[in-house]
């Protein structure tokens, strides 16, 4: 899609990307739905509502610049996580749980 100046680029593609989280009618926590490019943070809020809350599911919105979201590699999992593994007593399993508790 060309440009104003016909230069072949579009302004679009130098938006940042931006994550969506939406809170439900009947949720107590944001989850995220998707991405979508934006100049700005209230033209992300204003393009999540209209691409992911069309039927009205949402009540509140978040939106996240990608860039400031860090996260772990897939390659880090096993020195990550692997510490929790020889913690016992995070894990309830030696817990007796009467039947009329039913299933936690």
């Amino acid at each position: 899609m060309p440009d104003s100046e016909g230069k072949g680029k579009s302004p679009r593609h130098e938006w940042p990307l931006w994550e969506v989280f939406i809170r439900g009618q009947h949720g107590l926590n944001h989850r995220h739905v998707g991405s979508l490019h934006a100049p700005d943070a209230e033209m992300a809020i204003k393009n999540a509502r209209d691409v992911y809350t069309r039927r009205n599911e949402g009540v509140s919105i978040w939106v996240v610049e990608s860039r400031h979201i860090s996260a772990t590699a897939p390659g880090e999992k096993g020195p990550l996580f692997e510490p929790s593994e020889s913690k016992i007593y995070r894990h309830p399993t030696f817990y007796d749980i009467p039947d009329d508790v039913g299933h936690m």
